[in-house]
């Protein structure tokens, strides 16, 4: 399977989307402390992971 951009963007926006629909619906915490401080923080992380592995990525393909 082959990713580009788009397709990349999708599958991240909608894994940062379930996993804060998930944490409302479970009532964890207050919506207003998911969506200010643990929704931007699930972002931060993966945006790190996405570059992280793309740059693994290019390694491992150069090599």
């Amino acid at each position: 399977m082959e990713f580009d951009v788009p397709t990349t963007a999708a599958a991240f926006v909608a894994l940062i989307a379930i996993g804060t629909a998930g944490m409302i619906v479970s009532d964890m915490m207050v919506t207003e402390t998911i969506l200010m401080m643990v929704t931007p923080s699930m972002a931060a992380f993966g945006l790190l992971m996405l570059l992280i592995g793309v740059k693994h990525g290019e390694y491992r393909a150069s090599n």
